[in-house]
């Protein structure tokens, strides 16, 4: 049954080792990962990404509408060429017929926005007719027998076809009869379809070996698009991806390899930012040796649905957010420079808060919760340490003699004082009776009466504004 078959140049790759032909360059995985969003029966084969999408053509409204969809985005994920085919062997044919002078012709007059991508596609009605006339060179069967068919005057598929087949199956083997047969739709092909894995990771090996850390982001890109293309299709953000490299063998001695983890606050599929982060961390990283490969990792995903974007000029965002910005930042200074403060159910002042490290992720409730009332009358200046206040009259001092307003609003508190890192009033529990008074100079303060045995004292712990 012949199909519509569509096959996409991937982009050339100088980084897959030559040795294991098994092993698929990052940009051909990835784009086959990208081409999943228009079939589910999807393939790498040799140079090119093949996808059968004949089930697919109702839902994208028509032979027509898909092919010039698949066309213009396929730009934008590296491709190079198109070939549409009823059979996917003739599709790939088709595909090594537009030559690179003809490619490069088209990526000259290309316009500054992205252009559709070179295409050559052919009907059931013209298949036999299409393939007759392609050379035989089309078809890998043919490529360890060219020269003898050459020889033997057979230069295009049709003449090759025209041959008898006991012969040519006698001297060349079935294999090229099979694979003549299948790109003319009488066998039926068979594929093993491409899976997106449960886990990302992906390995790049580097046709040299890099000595400075701020070479690894060249690579490190590739795979990054290739983390983009599958977080869109799993519908996750990452939250910390971890980048290993693997140091040449020769020269490294007793050196280990490396790696480098970077989290964010938030899950996120921004490439954009995650080769900020990445460029930022390996400024500050040494390379021990050359390192001739890298992995990247994403060992935390969390499920980030798509957001539908307005149309609206105001509702568009530009630049950086807020969170990115705070995350690049902790990223060149060290996250311990960059700090936010974090709110504790502590009836303490100064314990109602501490700082961390901004780049650790904050929990969000899903109901903002009211203050509590008695909280909304304290002052927005809180001193770093109390100040102890004269006492005159039993009145205290401070820039004149101060007037009770409001209070005593009693705090005790401080029952695990024998913890570590609790507050200590000597040996004795936190007892106080806060006020709101007024000075003749300073204006309102809130001050307090320590009530816990001892010497009492009055103290100062914060300004209104």
């Amino acid at each position: 049954m012949l199909m519509l078959w569509i096959a996409l140049r991937a982009p050339a790759s100088a980084s897959s080792p030559p040795h294991d032909a098994a092993i698929d360059p990052p940009e051909q995985l990835a784009l086959a990962w990208w081409a999943l969003q228009f079939s589910p029966r999807v393939c790498v084969l040799e140079e090119s990404v093949l996808l059968e999408a004949q089930d697919s053509l109702r839902l994208f409204g028509g032979q027509r509408a898909l092919l010039q969809h698949v066309r213009v985005q396929a730009a934008g994920q590296g491709a190079s060429a198109l070939a549409a085919a009823p059979t996917a062997l003739a599709a790939v044919a088709l595909l090594r017929r537009l030559s690179a002078a003809e490619v490069a012709t088209d990526t000259a007059t290309a316009s500054p926005a992205p252009a559709p991508l070179p295409a050559q596609a052919c009907g059931p009605a013209a298949l036999q007719r299409t393939l007759d006339a392609l050379p035989i060179a089309v078809l890998s069967a043919t490529h360890p027998h060219v020269p003898t068919l050459q020889r033997l005057g057979c230069r295009t598929l049709g003449q090759l076809r025209a041959m008898p087949r006991g012969g040519l199956s006698r001297r060349f083997g079935g294999a090229l009869l099979e694979a003549l047969d299948r790109a003319y739709g009488l066998r039926p092909d068979a594929f093993k379809w491409i899976a997106l894995p449960e886990t990302f990771s992906a390995r790049l090996e580097f046709a040299g070996r890099i000595e400075l850390a701020e070479g690894l982001l060249f690579g490190a890109r590739r795979l990054l698009a290739q983390l983009g293309t599958w977080l869109l299709a799993r519908q996750r953000g990452v939250v910390a991806l971890t980048l290993h490299w693997e140091h040449d063998l020769v020269r490294r001695g007793d050196a280990g390899n490396g790696s480098l983890t970077v989290r964010t606050a938030q899950a996120t599929r921004d490439m954009a930012h995650l080769t900020r982060l990445l460029a930022e961390h390996l400024a500050r990283v040494t390379l021990l040796a050359p390192v001739v490969a890298i992995r990247l990792e994403a060992p935390q995903t969390a499920a980030l649905a798509t957001q539908s974007m307005s149309l609206l000029p105001e509702d568009q965002r530009e630049g950086e957010t807020l969170q990115q910005f705070v995350e690049r930042v902790s990223a060149r200074l060290g996250p311990d420079r960059v700090l936010r403060g974090q709110l504790i159910a502590d009836h303490r002042p100064q314990h109602m808060q501490r700082w961390q490290p901004a780049t650790i992720a904050v929990v969000s409730r899903r109901k903002k919760s009211k203050l509590p009332a008695q909280l909304l009358l304290q002052p927005p200046w809180l001193l770093r340490e109390p100040l102890r206040l004269t006492v005159q009259d039993e009145r205290p001092i401070y820039q004149g003699s101060l007037t009770l307003l409001a209070g005593p609003e009693r705090l005790e508190s401080g029952w695990w004082s024998l913890l570590p890192g609790a507050e200590m009033e000597g040996q004795e529990l936190a007892l106080r009776d806060y006020y709101v008074a007024r000075s003749p100079h300073a204006g309102l303060l809130w001050v307090y009466r320590r009530r816990s045995a001892g010497e009492p004292g009055w103290y100062l712990q914060g300004l209104y504004g």
